[in-house]
C-alpha cells in the first residue's frame, strides 16, 4: 500500500508543481506582486524544469541524496513569498500557501518519495553465485543465467527507458564500454519494460552489449530486487507494468559469482562507471 501511495504521490507532485509555476508565472505577467509570486515560481519552479528537462533529456545519471541545491532557491522562495504576503497593503495568503505546498511536496520528495527503506539481498552475497533465473535478448531467444554470465559481467538492473537517471547511467557506461571490452568484461543491461522498448534501447546505443528484457520482472523478484510500484502512476498506459527494479548493479567473476554489488537505497544515488572499471581491473 505505501509503495501504490509514493508512486501516485510523484506523479501528483510533479503535476502540482508545474500548475503552480504556471498560475505564478500567470499572476506576475498580469502585474501582481512581483515579490510574492516570483517567491511562489522560485519554490516551484525549480522541480519541474528540472525533471521536466531530464524527460526530454536525460544528462544527469545521478544527484546528491537531499539535494542541498535545491533546497536554498526553494526556501528563498517561500521566504519571499511569505514576507511580501505578510507585508502588503493588499494582504493575501494565496501565495504563501502555495509556495510553503511547493516547499513540503519537495522535501517529501527528497526525504519519503526518494528512499526505498532497502534491505541488501541475501541472493546478491558476495562469493555466492546468483540464483538461476531467465531473461530475454532482443532476437526474443530466452537466455539463462548461467549462459550469460560465463565471464566478468557488469549486470545493471534499470527501471525503464522512461527514467531518465537510467537513461543517463546507461549512456555514462556506454562511454566506457572499449575499456571494459578490453578488460574481458560483459555489460548485461536489464529491465522489466516492453521488449520494444529493449530493442530500441538497443538500436539507439552502437555497443556490444547484451540488452535483455526480464519478462513479468522474475529475475528481479529472484534476486529480491523487485519494487511493487515501483513507477510513477500514470507509465502503465506506456506499457510499463507497476512492478519495476530498485536500481542495482552487480559485477560477477568469471565463474558467475557476486565479487561487487551497489544496492542504492535512494533512485538517486548511483554509482560512478569508473567504480565498476575499478572493481574489473582488480578481478
Amino acid at each position: 500500500m505505501l509503495q501504490r501511495i509514493k508512486a501516485a504521490y510523484v506523479s501528483s507532485y510533479l503535476t502540482l508543481v508545474s500548475v503552480i509555476s504556471a498560475y505564478a508565472l500567470w499572476q506576475l505577467i498580469q502585474g501582481q506582486d512581483l515579490i510574492a509570486w516570483g517567491g511562489v515560481l522560485l519554490a516551484a519552479a525549480p522541480m519541474a524544469l528540472v525533471i521536466g528537462f531530464l524527460m526530454v533529456k536525460p544528462v544527469m545519471a545521478r544527484t546528491s541524496a537531499d539535494l542541498p541545491e535545491a533546497h536554498i532557491p526553494i526556501a528563498i522562495g517561500v521566504v519571499l513569498a511569505v514576507w511580501a504576503s505578510t507585508t502588503s497593503d493588499e494582504y493575501t495568503w494565496v501565495p504563501s500557501l502555495l509556495a510553503l505546498i511547493s516547499y513540503g511536496g519537495f522535501l517529501l520528495y527528497v526525504y519519503w518519495y526518494s528512499r526505498y527503506g532497502r534491505v541488501k539481498s541475501q541472493a546478491l552475497e558476495v562469493g555466492k553465485s546468483l540464483p538461476p533465473f531467465t531473461l530475454t535478448d532482443i532476437d526474443n531467444q530466452q537466455v539463462s543465467s548461467a549462459e550469460l554470465i560465463q565471464k566478468p559481467s557488469v549486470i545493471l538492473f534499470y527501471r525503464g527507458n522512461w527514467c531518465p537517471l537510467c537513461m543517463a547511467q546507461i549512456k555514462e557506461i556506454a562511454s566506457q564500454y572499449q575499456e571494459l571490452e578490453t578488460l574481458g568484461a560483459e555489460v548485461i543491461l536489464v529491465s522489466p519494460q516492453p521488449h520494444r522498448n529493449t530493442r530500441s534501447l538497443a538500436k539507439k546505443f552502437d555497443v556490444n552489449f547484451r540488452f535483455m528484457t526480464d519478462e513479468n520482472n522474475e529475475a528481479a523478484r529472484a534476486l529480491n530486487i523487485a519494487s511493487d510500484f515501483g513507477i510513477p502512476t500514470g507509465l502503465e498506459a506506456m506499457g510499463y507494468d507497476t512492478e519495476a527494479p530498485m536500481p542495482t548493479v552487480i559485477i560477477t567473476d568469471a565463474t558467475g559469482k557476486v565479487v561487487w554489488t551497489h544496492e542504492t537505497d535512494n533512485y538517486r544515488v548511483r554509482p560512478e562507471p569508473e567504480t565498476f572499471l575499478e572493481v574489473i581491473r582488480a578481478l
